[in-house]
């Protein structure tokens, strides 16, 4: 576009676009609409109004709440004050959401209502928020958002930002049981949009025409990512506040979406409606899709109903999303293609690695490096977990192993972590065998991931008691659920007498997973 070909920041996008699509609508939610040059000065008083609290350049803030408009005047109003976002998944538990506000040293938190009572209950574990504020209705003893925000000025605060400022902090699980904050820059998102923009093929192509559904939940870089996306292209952006299967069947109804992401379990849900078969789907282009396999039958299914465009995307939270793509024109079914992840994305680099980090050729498996412009700045305050991941020449190691075939074409084979995709959620074992074996009658606990057809894949625990102690697989499924999120909590328990260890003592978790993974050409579902 014209009018935007080299921003020095995501802050300078909103400006441009307050100026060329002023009139025309930035973001829709329900039924409230915000136009371009609306959205530039209210995001020039989110700034201002963090500004006047104290809150210094590169400080944190947080946001605990579902997808709303209000979410993206805070990111962006934020990243106007070289502020950085930190939304959090507000499906974790109590102990979880405070560890994620202090970890990042949140001066202010901004609270979704649903939120609020939750917040009430834990501000005692948050002695590093200043300031609590309800985002929405007004709530007694809560500052209100909008009386907070308008106070303030309109005018832009100009503060200077670098593109290698960090513009947005998000969670991701950890190895180690405790979250880590990916930081993504202002290059990282930009080189997404810049990248070989001349070549871009048209699933990749936006219009000011294009109507995008921001459906995955802000605390994803499928949420906020696909969110500023649009926004980049001026394109108008409907926002759900959840994902709600029948809700987003209106949104195609009445809002005519051109373009979606989703996981594949989200997809699985909508057209498993009765009335997906009666939507006209004429105006949406394509459905992007990602962060879990998808099954071949539900993809078949998917094609028959909404009869648009089907990109595969492969990325994860600290490549600021997608860095390989499997195009329209792959997903025809029989090609061998169609179990692969696709091609590297223009300006991205992929190499398959030994355990000594030797590169392999064509066809052999390994852990999936990628360097781009992309990868993130690192992990906030933890250089030794970023120094594992991302090394001095820029390369990520993904965690994933697969393999490349002579045309560059990824596929995705196996975890070289442990980690567990369940619905498009990263769930790792260390963190629920903690929460396990907190139980006073457990003597070690082992999780696993296992097929399921609805999530991809289910969380399975398997548990030692201490001599002579009992308890139901409920009562398991119960304590966990105190402590960690209900995605994270085992679906099924089972009891055996000793975990099978290695020599040195690790637990050998190949020997519990494989039973359940008979007959599956790859270990991931």
């Amino acid at each position: 576009m014209s009018d935007l070909q080299q921003p020095a920041n995501l802050a300078e996008v909103v400006r441009a676009r307050g100026k060329a699509r002023g009139h025309s609508i930035a973001y829709e939610f329900e039924g409230h609409q915000t136009s371009f040059a609306q959205f530039d000065i209210l995001t020039n008083r989110v700034a201002n109004a963090l500004i006047a609290d104290g809150i210094k350049p590169r400080e944190r803030i947080a946001y605990l709440g579902k997808n709303s408009d209000v979410y993206f005047e805070l990111l962006l109003g934020a990243m106007k004050a070289n502020v950085v976002m930190a939304p959090v998944n507000w499906r974790l538990a109590g102990p979880e959401i405070a560890f994620i506000v202090e970890d990042c040293r949140a001066s202010v938190l901004f609270v979704g209502p649903e939120f609020l009572t939750q917040v009430e209950r834990i501000k005692a574990q948050l002695p590093s928020v200043r300031k609590f504020i309800a985002t929405e209705a007004s709530a007694p003893g809560w500052l209100n958002y909008t009386a907070w925000r308008d106070t303030q000025s309109g005018e832009d605060p100009n503060v200077p930002i670098s593109r290698q400022d960090i513009a947005i902090q998000l969670y991701t699980s950890g190895t180690t049981g405790k979250p880590k904050g990916a930081m993504l820059s202002h290059a990282n998102f930009l080189n997404l949009v810049e990248a070989g923009k001349d070549q871009k093929p048209d699933w990749n192509r936006w219009t000011e025409d294009d109507v995008s559904l921001v459906a995955m939940p802000v605390f994803h870089i499928g949420g906020s990512g696909w969110g500023v996306l649009g926004f980049y292209h001026g394109a108008k952006g409907v926002i759900a506040r959840e994902f709600d299967p029948t809700k987003v069947l209106d949104f195609f109804e009445h809002s005519g979406i051109t373009k979606l992401f989703m996981v594949p379990a989200a997809m699985q849900f909508v057209v498993r409606q009765p009335r997906a078969r009666q939507v006209d789907f004429s105006r949406l282009k394509y459905m992007l899709y990602g962060a879990s396999p998808i099954p071949a039958a539900l993809l078949k299914e998917c094609i028959e109903v909404f009869g648009c465009g089907f990109v595969q995307m492969y990325g994860m939270t600290e490549t600021t999303g997608t860095i390989v793509a499997l195009p329209p024109e792959d997903h025809i079914e029989g090609l061998d293609r169609m179990r692969s992840a696709g091609k590297a994305l223009p300006g991205v680099e992929l190499a398959i690695l030994d355990a000594n980090g030797n590169r392999l050729p064509p066809g052999e498996v390994g852990e999936i490096a990628t360097r781009s412009g992309s990868n993130m700045a690192g992990y906030w305050n933890l250089p030794e977990a970023t120094a594992k991941t991302l090394d001095s020449d820029g390369w990520l190691r993904t965690g994933d192993a697969g393999y490349l075939d002579k045309d560059g074409y990824l596929y995705i084979h196996d975890r070289i972590k442990d980690m567990i995709i369940s619905g498009g959620e990263n769930i790792y074992p260390a963190e629920v065998e903690s929460a396990i074996c907190d139980h006073p009658d457990v003597a070690e606990a082992a999780v696993i991931g296992v097929p399921d057809e609805k999530w991809g894949e289910a969380v399975k625990a398997i548990v030692v008691m201490k001599p002579g102690r009992k308890a139901t697989a409920s009562d398991i499924i119960n304590f966990s659920r105190e402590r960690i999120a209900g995605f994270k909590t085992p679906k099924s328990v089972e009891f055996i007498d000793a975990l099978p260890r290695n020599a040195s003592g690790k637990i050998l978790r190949r020997h519990l997973r494989d039973p359940y993974w008979v007959g599956k050409d790859r270990q991931v579902n």
